[in-house]
């Protein structure tokens, strides 16, 4: 609770002050790219596709930083590719918790336990495992067997450790509300997960699977049902109230996909790491030469079937800072 506390009273602050300077845009989650490779190929993720040499590269410790302090957000999302993999991980995350950012190192947790002794436990700090279902459900997804019971030792493993873990599961139209509900009583009741994030499947451009991502009427009947019956007061999301509510079809939010920017091996890419409308070298320059308007559903086909957090939890959280009401749910979620 301590730790919930500081994060919401740090990027409270933070979204104040974005105000009182009358910015239109700014970075809330820096998503942080420092290699492609990964020990898991996936068929509903594109990362894996670039070639060899690309897969091949790592993000130098000093580029990375550089990145984090050109653009100023308050939390850093380490994805990859696997993010263990890179031998300078560890030095990366020390050096961001330092500076006082709060830095979420997102895994498949294969070499988690393996990688454990590098790391040191921080309330700035947080292990995200990829868990997309139980045994059966998980391992088909990430295509290999012995995946879920791994991402379970490595959990516990982590928590007696004394480190803060939570969880991400990515949902698609082969997932029934019931198969959903199973791994979010399972990661909150048994594992009792510090913190739960949920994804619909989202259209990556470049995965080979493109046939069992979740269209929009699809991603609202699924969560009407799954949040029903009470079921979502109980579970730990963290998420805002209103991101739920957007994706049970609720409410409508726009597109702000500016708020969760994305820095890779290639540069800053445009618009959104989803996407593939190119790379320029500063925070900066996609900043002003990106074309915002054109992005969300309604505006670009790409986009139309996408309701993902990069596009649309700064556009929650921004909602529930201009309404006292919202707040309050936010307190008492």
């Amino acid at each position: 609770m301590a730790v919930q506390w500081r994060y919401s009273v740090r990027v409270g602050s933070y979204l104040a002050k974005q105000k009182l300077m009358r910015k239109k845009f700014f970075p809330l989650v820096l998503e942080l790219e420092p290699l492609f490779a990964c020990n898991l190929s996936c068929t509903g993720c594109g990362k894996i596709q670039h070639p060899a040499s690309v897969l091949k590269q790592r993000m130098s410790v000093e580029d990375a930083l550089a990145a984090v302090k050109e653009c100023g957000a308050p939390v850093v999302a380490i994805a990859g590719g696997e993010p263990l993999m890179h031998p300078q991980i560890h030095e990366i995350v020390n050096q961001l918790i330092k500076r006082k950012k709060f830095v979420i190192l997102c895994t498949n947790g294969l070499l988690l336990r393996k990688k454990l002794k590098n790391f040191t436990p921080s309330p700035y700090f947080t292990f995200v495992l990829h868990i997309d279902g139980l045994k059966e459900r998980h391992d088909a997804v990430v295509e290999k067997p012995g995946t879920f019971d791994e991402c379970v030792e490595a959990f516990r493993a982590a928590k007696e450790a004394g480190f803060r873990v939570g969880t991400n599961s990515t949902f698609f139209n082969n997932d029934s509300p019931q198969d959903v509900i199973d791994i979010l009583n399972f990661l909150n009741d048994d594992l009792k997960v510090d913190q739960i994030q949920l994804s619909p499947g989202y259209a990556y451009e470049k995965a080979p699977d493109q046939e069992h991502f979740l269209a929009v009427q699809e991603t609202r009947e699924m969560f009407s049902k799954v949040f029903g019956e009470g079921r979502r007061k109980k579970w730990r999301l963290n998420h805002s109230p209103v991101f739920l509510d957007f994706l049970e079809g609720k409410r409508e939010l726009a597109c702000t996909a500016w708020g969760i920017p994305s820095y890779s091996l290639f540069g800053w890419q445009k618009p959104c790491y989803l996407m593939s409308d190119g790379y320029v070298g500063s925070y900066k320059e996609l900043v002003e030469t990106t074309d915002w308007d054109k992005y969300g559903r309604g505006k670009d086909p790409r986009c139309a079937n996408c309701m993902a957090h990069c596009g649309y939890e700064t556009s929650a959280v921004l909602a529930t800072m201009g309404s006292l009401k919202e707040q309050i749910r936010a307190i008492r979620m």
